[in-house]
C-alpha cells in the first residue's frame, strides 16, 4: 500500500516533554463479532535525525544523573528509536475518526516513572480526561511542567514538585553499593487529570531541573491504536468492516502520514508505513560535531560523572 504526505503540522517542541489529542464525542461501544485486523511495519527513511546533548554540570545533579552519560559529562537524548535496517520504534499508528466499534480496556489511568533521570515511557497513548500518575523513583528532586500544545500554540495543564522518598541515601558520591547502587523506591504519587482544550491534540511533560527529561503522550478517541515495537511492528486488532485512515504519529515528525485501509469482516490488512526522517537542525540543544569545548568540563570533572548505567555513544 502506498504512503500519502498530507500538508505539513508544526508541533512546538520543548525540552523534555510528553503529548495528546482532544478527545471527540460520540464515539460508541458496540460488541465487534465480525472484525478485521490491521497490522504492518513502520520504517523510518534516510539518515537518522542528531539526538539533543545536554551539559551536566549546568544541571543539577550531575552526580547522580551522569550514571547515564557519554563519560565526557554529558547526556544524550535521543528522540528517535530507529533499528539497524530502518525499523521505526514507538510510533503510534490509530485509526481516525472511527465512529463505533470495540470497546475501550479497562485502565485506571496512565502511569510515568521518573527513573534514572529519565520519564519512562518516552511516548504514551491517553484518553482526554484521564488521570496521569507520575511517580519519582529517584533519590533527586524532579519536578513535572506539563502543557497541552498544537500548531494553535502552548498552554500550560499543570507544574508540581515531584517529590522523592524520605529513605534514599543522600550521599550520591558514596562510592560503597548502598551510595551507587541504591534500590530504586518510589516516592509520593503524583495525580493529574487530563483535560485538553479544544483543538489542542499535544500534551507534553518535562522537568523543571533536569532538561534532558521529557515524556510525550498521544490522547486518542477511539480505541484502534498501536504502538511500534522494537521491529517497528504494530497490530490493530477487532477493527469493524469499512474504510479508514490509518495514521502515524511521532511528536518529532513534523509531517502528517496517513494511509486509506480497507478492512474486510475476518481478514487481516498488511500494510508498511515509510516515513521520511526530518532534515535540518530540529531543535537548539542538537549534539554537534565539534567538541563542547564552552563549557570548560575538567577532567577531575569528568571522572566524577561517571557512566555507571550506560556510557552513550555519539552518533
Amino acid at each position: 500500500m502506498q504512503i500519502r504526505t498530507k500538508r505539513k503540522i508544526w508541533v512546538i517542541l520543548f525540552p523534555c516533554i510528553l503529548a495528546i489529542t482532544s478527545e471527540a464525542f460520540g464515539y460508541q461501544e458496540i460488541y465487534v463479532s465480525d472484525g478485521g485486523t490491521i497490522t504492518g511495519t513502520v520504517t523510518l527513511e534516510g539518515s537518522v535525525p542528531k539526538p539533543k546533548g545536554y551539559n551536566l554540570t549546568t544541571l543539577p545533579d550531575q552526580f547522580y544523573c551522569g550514571r547515564i552519560s557519554d563519560g565526557q559529562g554529558w547526556r544524550i537524548l535521543q528522540p528517535f528509536e530507529v533499528g539497524p535496517h530502518g525499523e521505526f520504534q514507538d510510533v503510534v499508528m490509530y485509526l481516525e475518526d472511527i465512529e463505533k466499534g470495540k470497546a475501550f480496556g479497562e485502565s485506571d489511568g496512565v502511569a510515568i516513572e521518573a527513573r534514572d533521570c529519565l520519564f519512562v515511557p518516552f511516548i504514551t497513548v491517553v484518553r482526554n480526561n484521564q488521570t496521569v500518575t507520575v511517580v519519582n523513583m529517584d533519590p533527586v528532586m524532579h519536578d513535572i511542567q506539563a502543557y497541552e500544545t498544537s500548531q494553535m500554540g502552548a498552554r500550560v495543564l499543570f507544574n508540581v514538585p515531584l517529590p522523592m522518598n524520605p529513605q534514599h541515601p543522600r550521599n550520591f558520591k558514596d562510592r560503597t553499593d548502598a551510595g551507587l547502587y541504591h534500590k530504586h523506591m518510589a516516592g509520593q504519587p503524583m495525580k493529574q487529570q487530563i483535560n485538553l482544550t479544544k483543538g489542542r491534540n499535544v500534551f507534553v511533560m518535562q522537568c523543571g531541573f533536569h532538561a534532558y527529561m521529557e515524556s510525550w503522550a498521544l490522547a486518542i478517541t477511539n480505541p484502534y491504536y498501536a504502538k511500534t515495537d522494537e521491529a517497528g511492528r504494530f497490530t490493530i486488532s477487532d477493527v469493524p468492516p469499512g474504510t479508514y485512515r490509518l495514521v502515524a504519529w511521532h511528536p518529532y515528525i513534523r509531517q502528517r502520514f496517513e494511509q486509506t485501509v480497507v478492512v474486510r469482516a475476518g481478514e487481516t490488512v498488511h500494510t508498511h508505513v515509510s516515513i521520511e526522517a526530518p532534515t535540518g537542525r530540529l531543535y537548539a540543544n542538537e549534539v554537534l560535531d565539534h567538541t563542547y569545548v564552552r563549557y570548560k568540563v575538567t577532567e577531575d570533572v569528568k571522572r566524577e560523572i561517571e557512566p555507571v548505567i550506560e556510557r552513550q555513544e555519539h552518533p
